[in-house]
């Protein structure tokens, strides 16, 4: 397997783009807007300049890695001699399936079919296509290029071939590979989300503020990154749609979304992404500015 497709260039769909194409796959990075394309290879640029920079790449590596990267706005073309295809696109069940119905009338018969979904059924995706033997979760995490894990999560129907396939891929990646079985989040945001809604629940409740809470969690529990702030990273509007996948799919209350993140959420304040969630960030960056007061 030599030729991937990326669907989507955003921040997971060019990290997936950059990993694949640094270790020698020729890759197809689709996306329907040329400018999302263009930025996305910007960014795969200045992140292999930071590799450089700490003499983790050569030169020629990153030269080589680029050429490796083809882009292209049609689906149908970017996908036709895919020997695997990863669907990153964003976190929206119906957005998927219609993506995967496309992808499966124009892929090779014999490519594979994975998502980089972080909590929506296989099964259910695997379901609008007519090889749901060959669909698999490739869940990698955020930022692709250093993070370790990915989560490899079979369907239903997923055969025991598709699936060695992609854990011997992802340790070619230079990757950790670990095989889950899907249910609703998976292992990682089935962990992650409930902590993270509970911290916004402390949050709204008044038990404590931003940084307290954060604070908390990083010298307390050695956690990088507190609880609130890996939000803001993810995005409040990812952190939801997760969140409504494990309540609707568990129907267990315990997964029910904060009011305030929901509140945020409809009024615009995503995180990193629109420059708020709950601290501010400069615009065009991920530094923090101040944390956020809140009240209910």
């Amino acid at each position: 397997m030599k030729n991937i497709a990326v669907i989507g260039s955003g921040t997971m769909g060019n990290g997936i783009a950059h990993v694949f194409a640094q270790h020698g796959f020729s890759v197809a990075l689709i996306d329907i807007s040329e400018d999302a394309l263009k930025k996305a290879l910007t960014t795969i640029e200045k992140n292999l300049d930071r590799q450089v920079a700490k003499q983790t790449l050569t030169e020629e590596g990153k030269k080589q890695t680029l050429q490796n990267i083809k882009t292209f706005t049609q689906l149908k073309d970017g996908v036709a001699n895919a020997d695997l295809v990863v669907e990153a696109a964003t976190e929206n069940v119906e957005l998927k399936l219609n993506i995967f119905k496309e992808m499966d009338s124009y892929a090779k018969p014999d490519a594979i079919l994975s998502t980089n979904t972080s909590s929506i059924s296989i099964t259910k995706i695997a379901s609008v296509t007519k090889r749901p033997d060959k669909v698999i979760g490739m869940h990698f995490m955020n930022p692709v290029p250093v993070m370790k894990l990915v989560e490899v999560i079979r369907g239903y129907n997923t055969t025991d071939e598709v699936t060695n396939t992609i854990m011997d891929m992802s340790k070619k990646l230079q990757k950790v590979p670990v095989e889950v079985n899907d249910y609703p989040g998976f292992v990682a945001n089935r962990i992650l989300m409930p902590m993270i809604n509970e911290a916004i629940y402390s949050l709204y409740e008044g038990v404590a503020g931003v940084e307290e809470i954060d604070t908390v969690m990083k010298l307390g529990m050695a956690h990088p990154m507190g609880p609130l702030q890996l939000a803001d990273f993810i995005g409040l509007d990812v952190c939801l749609s997760i969140l409504r996948v494990l309540h609707d799919g568990f129907g267990n209350p315990k997964y029910a979304p904060c009011p305030l993140l929901v509140n945020m959420v409809q009024a615009g304040h995503k995180g990193v992404k629109s420059g708020s969630g709950f601290y501010q960030y400069t615009a065009g960056s991920k530094d923090l500015i101040v944390a956020k007061q809140f009240t209910k």
